[in-house]
């Protein structure tokens, strides 16, 4: 047996509860230039003080210098470092659920956002980057406030043109770079769109004036340097003094370095060749990042076709317009803040605004509802990572339907379409906040609105929130009878038997779950969900003691998962016939069962099967004879538990395996040392739990021992030559 001495705590973990790792710095595009004085002085006002905010005019490059500075500071801060931007960011109610993000936390319960990071960061030693908050100063301010108030460890680090204004807040205006940095950025931008290529005599000279010239604001040398590939120094230096009043002409009162990195802007627009001009504009109706489909549908029309939005997209690429951002799983591209500003100026001007945004929004309602249709099929993960990495484009398209009252219906339907994002891959909070929000607007398109009230239903039943799952789910089903909608009253009546499940009314949660299932045959619906209902019947046979028909029910689950390479209901089938082979003393199976749902459920994010495979496999461990580790494994649940909601959601039934648990491991230690592995388990992180729980127990016969205290009543056992089925595997 592994002795709790032998896994002291480490720094990661010094608070309480399970601590995820914040999502990161991005990876630099391309290399940092210069700016060493700068970083040295950022990197000291961090020691010093706990609000610090780089500020300065559009393109100097305050992002990335916070971003280079932080990286260079994360060491000090044991719980590491969180980004959190929010140029993209519309809803000003969204900025909380963004920085919860940042974070990386998942939360399941209808705490709202700001609780959860108050909760979190009370006692941790972190450092937020705060970026692009400028449309939004007052609300962040507001939260910013909060958060360095309730939590004494944390450090801010804020990055925008305007000051943030709260107490204790010291300000860095980030001046542009000097001589040699400019010409040193200048000359690197040039060399990755010419490789091969020097600055040397006259040519340096002359690009050193060009620096100066426009005023050494990093963003537009970057600019500048993308025309490298056509035209000499000199030659733009000379254009750009050709154009410097023309284009900062009717600006006289904006600052003089604004005045400047527009005139770059503008002389870089100018330039362009129409079409790259109109793609330009096109693309400033994204929020954050695209990939090339999106470009060519939104984008694309008769005056540029789809097809030749690559070699365009290509040029503005070139020109250092558009960025590029590759990964082991695609190619996607990003506008920066200022450039797709100047953009959606020249978009609106020519008129073309409102039916660009429709396209943008009918390609992300269109790209929500493939993604709904794989999500029943071996593509879950790719779809979990497209929605994630699309979110900010998806909030764009349900604002931009929630301006219209006669576009509404679309609103509700992207929101209830969602529905395996928010419930599969750990985005309750957020779901919740956009159910209700379509929700309070009317609309006539009863399907629409029937569909965000059962997921509405769904999602509060997972938070716990008896009241609020019923009120949606009756109201869905009301209108389902009303207007004769057949597939949305199946779900209306699939989720109310799943409430009355969770609160321990089998019987009534047997019969409406049967009910949903023939509704479903009726209709001919088949999907995670109704195979979830199958899952979710199982279990209300297993608390009733049919084991038999609760493994029958999951194996079908599992056949049909097979069929269509489904691998979220199956995790919930496996932890379901992880439960009757520990009923039946099947150890060994059951904890290959369990392994898997847990590894399946961890990867999706979804805390809800993560945390009750958790319990089971505490139990299991308990079982085994380690009873020191299985109250580590309880001790790691239970502080999950609060990020879901309550726990094992006050149910008799489902809160068996904790009770039997803790009653072996207490009995096993006595309460002294029970309680020190409780709480050892308590300091670890959800990733360091959930390895933890996947490697105990680590080589299990293919049977187990008989597990005392745990099999059904009625169950007898039979010699293990008569336990296996005819394909050589146990039969459960």
């Amino acid at each position: 047996m592994r002795r709790l001495q032998d896994r002291a705590p480490g720094p990661d973990d010094r608070a309480s509860g399970p601590a995820p790792r914040p999502r990161g710095l991005p990876a630099e595009l391309n290399p940092f230039v210069g700016r060493l004085d700068d970083l040295a002085a950022v990197g000291g006002l961090l020691e010093e003080n706990r609000l610090v905010t780089v500020v300065g005019v559009a393109g100097v490059g305050k992002s990335r210098c916070a971003v280079r500075a932080a990286s260079l500071a994360e060491k000090r801060y044991c719980h590491g470092v969180g980004i959190a931007e929010l140029s993209g960011l519309g809803d000003p109610d969204l900025l909380e659920h963004a920085v919860v993000d940042a974070l990386g936390l998942t939360d399941h319960t209808r705490r709202p956002p700001r609780a959860v990071l108050v909760d979190h960061l009370a006692d941790r030693e972190l450092l937020l980057v705060v970026d692009g908050y400028e449309q939004h100063v007052g609300a962040c301010a507001d939260l910013v406030l909060e958060l360095l108030r309730r939590a004494p460890r944390l450090t801010v680090l804020a990055s925008g043109r305007l000051p943030l204004r709260v107490d204790g807040e010291v300000l860095f205006p980030l001046a542009p770079m000097n001589d040699e940095d400019a010409l040193e950025l200048f000359a690197s931008r040039a060399a990755a769109v010419r490789p091969g290529s020097a600055l040397t005599g006259a040519a340096r000279d002359t690009a050193r004036e060009l620096c100066r010239r426009l005023d050494r604001i990093p963003l537009a040398l970057e600019l500048a340097a993308g025309r490298t590939r056509a035209l000499a120094p000199e030659q733009i230096l000379q254009r750009l003094d050709d154009r410097f009043r023309l284009l900062t002409g009717g600006s006289r009162s904006a600052p003089p370095r604004h005045r400047t990195l527009r005139t770059a802007i503008g002389w870089s627009h100018e330039l362009c060749a129409p079409a790259e001009r109109l793609l330009w504009a096109r693309l400033s109706v994204f929020a954050g990042h695209f990939d090339l489909e999106a470009a060519e549908y939104v984008c694309g029309g008769p005056d540029l076709p789809a097809d030749t939005v690559l070699d365009v997209l290509d040029g503005l690429l070139a020109q250092s317009v558009v960025l590029r951002e590759d990964s082991p799983a695609t190619t996607r591209y990003r506008l920066l803040d200022t450039v797709r500003e100047y953009g959606a100026q020249w978009l609106s001007a020519t008129g073309d605004a409102e039916r660009l945004r429709r396209r943008h929004r009918d390609w992300f309602l269109g790209l929500a509802t493939m993604c709904e249709l794989d999500w029943f099929s071996p593509r879950q993960e790719e779809v979990a990572a497209r929605v994630e990495s699309e979110l900010p484009n998806i909030r764009r398209a349900m604002e931009f339907s929630m301006e219209s009252v006669d576009e509404v219906h679309l609103a509700q339907y992207l929101a209830g379409t969602l529905w395996y994002f928010w419930a599969g891959c750990g985005r309750l909070a957020e779901g919740r906040y956009w159910l209700e929000h379509v929700l309070d607007e009317e609309a006539t398109h009863d399907p629409s609105r029937l569909k965000a009230q059962w997921v509405l239903g769904y999602v509060a039943v997972l938070q716990g929130d008896a009241a609020g799952a019923i009120s949606a789910l009756q109201s869905c089903r009301e209108g389902a009878e009303r207007s004769g909608d057949g597939v949305a009253a199946a779900y209306a009546v699939h989720r109310t038997g799943c409430l009355a499940l969770v609160t321990d009314d089998l019987a009534r949660a047997g019969e409406l779950l049967r009910e949903a299932l023939a509704r479903y045959r009726e209709v001919g619906e088949l999907n995670s969900n109704v195979l979830m209902a199958q899952v979710e019947l199982s279990m209300t046979l297993a608390f009733r003691g049919d084991l038999a028909g609760a493994a029958a029910t999951c194996r079908e689950v599992e056949e049909i998962c097979a069929d269509h390479g489904e691998r979220w209901a199956r995790a919930y089938a496996l932890y379901v016939l992880g439960f009757v082979a520990l009923r039946r003393g099947r150890t060994g199976p059951s904890r290959r069962m369990v392994r898997e749902a847990l590894t399946t459920g961890h990867r999706f994010h979804d805390l809800l099967g993560t945390v009750l495979c958790l319990e089971l496999l505490a139990l299991l461990t308990a079982v085994e004879g380690d009873a020191e580790e299985a109250a580590v494994l309880q001790g790691a649940a239970s502080v999950i538990w609060p990020s879901v909601g309550v726990p094992v959601f006050g149910s008799a039934h489902y809160g068996a395996p904790r009770a039997e648990c803790a009653e072996l491991a207490r009995g096993e230690l006595g309460d002294d040392a029970y309680g020190a592995a409780l709480r050892a388990g308590a300091l670890l992180d959800h990733d360091t739990a959930v390895r933890r729980a996947l490697a105990a127990g680590a080589a299990p016969s293919a049977e187990g021992p008989p597990a005392a205290g745990v099999q059904a009543a009625g169950e007898t056992r039979r010699p293990a030559a008569s336990r296996m089925n005819g394909r050589g595997g146990p039969e459960l």
